[in-house]
């Protein structure tokens, strides 16, 4: 960050406008392909998470006292909405939208606005703190949402997509360090502070951590006043999440920690070129990569050599050098406990085996401080440009303007994203979509699916909410305590929920006397009101278990019932 710049207005100009209006289309190309179908077309490598959180956004929306716990999954015990990816600051806001459009058009506006959001946001502070150049600050705002890292959270994360908070939070720590007023500044960053965390608590983290090793780095920026300030934000924020964290970390259906081990980038992907860029190749991606929605790396090798030209002209400058070494310290600590290269794990410990011990960073994808390097080379981009600039004003033979930008051209082009995979997603049954559910499922009953909702099988949520979360399902997708306090992705499988899964899954199974009457005893648990099969490919096998289970069932509304 440089820091010795005074504020710049903070007035709007057609400059302004006509780079937010850049970064809205090419939010709306990067998901041209959802904007033409909405609603009925499905991010084909979200996996299960485009259904999740259009169900949070349906809770959301549903009712405020759904807010930091509902038992709409995971009935009777519910789900812990703080500890889980809620997205609760924009999914009540747009609460409205939900009502009118579905939670469908939700997640397709905070995608979208998040990704055109967070460039502008980066645009702004770069423009108004860092830079004086406005092409720069608009390269910078691009590529701190456009880059890889971003993309591919840009295909299922709402949470990691929206981060147009962050970018204010550095503004107003800028504005501390350089002495400029302690309430004021202090107040605000309470409330930005307060604010993302009902956006993504893990951003913020990645982010602060980011901030603290730049100022290690940049030991001149760290004053008494700027400690104060953070001091004073602590406390505003503080007292606007002391209860919702309290929930998350002792309120029902809490956890300790959600542990992903030394899952890391591997080596490669630092300069791999992603899935979703021009120049990239999906199965060369996947081979290196933990899964489509992880690639946080992949710059791809231009960029990278780019970026060490860069740091090595730059190096002199103070903010330029604490920059880079954050982006370093960032990428190594996302590099997981033991070095991987192409695919091969070496025994070469790393820092990240000792910090994912620590409180907080237990719970933490190591993977994802890869995503702290993107604003940092954002900005580094800006000042290069601002310093190339100036120089160009000044040369007569060397058409530095014309190199410059040839090379951004060059590096950044391939890295650019395509508009993101969809598919048609599957038909509702019209036992949910038109309210025939309601003959069946009483107040205080849960809805049994078969097989039951779980991490592995999120479509029974998409029934849910196109059903008007009229009823509670039995277990579901979402992250929750295991058989300990540990977290656990799902509830805590049932014996039939485990046979029917396993059935579906096209294993053989007998069922007898004893399963019979585990099923009762697991229908009692989840306090059922009706166990529904709906379309499946091997709907066949699944009723003659069911059958077994529970009886003959009835098809109505393209779904086999059962009452219980």
């Amino acid at each position: 960050m440089v820091l010795n710049r005074t504020t710049r207005r903070a007035s709007l100009n057609a400059t302004d406008w006509f780079v937010f209006g850049c970064y809205v289309l090419a939010a709306v190309l990067l998901y041209s392909r959802m904007w033409t179908d909405v609603g009925a077309s499905y991010l084909t490598n979200s996996g299960h998470d485009q259904n999740l959180f259009e169900w949070f956004f349906a809770v959301a929306a549903g009712s405020p006292g759904d807010a930091l716990h509902s038992t709409l999954q995971n009935f009777p015990f519910g789900v812990n909405m703080m500890a889980n990816t809620s997205v609760l600051g924009l999914g009540i806001p747009l609460s409205p939208i939900t009502w009118l459009f579905g939670p469908g058009t939700t997640f397709l506006v905070v995608l979208t606005g998040g990704v055109a959001g967070s460039a502008a946001g980066w645009y702004w502070v770069i423009s108004r703190y860092l830079v004086d150049n406005r092409i720069g600050a608009a390269v910078g705002g691009a590529f701190c949402a456009f880059a890889p890292p971003m993309i591919t959270h840009a295909t299922a994360h709402p949470n990691f997509t929206a981060l147009f908070v962050l970018p204010f939070i550095v503004a107003r720590v800028i504005r501390l360090a350089r002495g400029e007023s302690l309430l004021r500044n202090g107040f605000i960053l309470g409330l930005l502070v307060a604010y993302q965390v009902f956006l993504g608590e893990e951003p913020l983290l990645i982010a602060a951590t980011a901030l603290v090793v730049y100022g290690l780095a940049r030991p001149s920026v760290l004053s008494t006043h700027l400690l104060k300030g953070i001091g004073i934000a602590g406390l505003v924020a503080a007292s606007i999440v002391a209860y919702p964290l309290w929930q998350q970390f002792f309120g029902p259906q809490s956890y300790t920690s959600m542990g992903h081990g030394g899952a890391g980038n591997d080596l490669a992907t630092m300069t791999a070129f992603g899935s979703y860029s021009i120049a990239g190749d999906p199965d060369s991606a996947g081979r290196i990569s933990i899964n489509p929605t992880e690639e946080n790396a992949f710059f791809g090798w231009p960029l990278v050599i780019l970026v060490v030209v860069l740091a090595i002209w730059l190096w002199r400058v103070a903010a330029a050098r604490a920059l880079v070494i954050t982006a370093a310290v960032m990428a190594v600590l996302s590099l997981g406990w033991l070095l991987k290269v192409n695919g091969e794990e070496t025994w070469l410990p790393l820092p990240w085996l000792a910090v994912s011990q620590l409180p907080l960073y237990d719970s933490l994808l190591g993977a994802r401080f890869a995503m702290a390097c993107v604003p940092t080379i954002g900005i580094l981009l800006a000042m290069a440009c601002q310093r190339i600039i100036t120089l160009a004003d000044n040369a007569t033979h060397i058409p530095l303007r014309l190199l410059w930008f040839g090379t951004l051209v060059a590096v950044l082009l391939p890295i650019t994203p395509t508009p993101l995979p969809v598919h048609q997603r599957p038909g509702v049954p019209a036992y949910f979509a038109e309210g025939v559910w309601r003959d069946d499922a009483k107040p205080g009953r849960s809805v049994v699916m078969v097989p039951p909702a779980s991490p592995g099988n999120s479509e029974p949520l998409h029934w849910q909410t196109e059903a008007g979360m009229g009823f509670p399902l039995a277990e579901g997708y979402f992250v929750g305590p295991g058989r300990g306090r540990e977290g656990h992705y799902g509830a805590v499988r049932r014996p039939t929920s485990e046979l029917l899964d396993a059935i579906a899954r096209g294993e053989r199974r007998a069922i007898g006397p004893v399963q019979r009457d585990q099923a009762l005893a697991d229908l009692r648990f989840w306090r059922a009101g009706v166990v529904v099969l709906g379309p499946h490919e091997r709907q066949e096998q699944l009723r003659e278990a069911c059958e077994a289970l529970f009886g003959p069932g009835s098809y109505r509304g393209g779904v086999w019932t059962w009452r219980i």
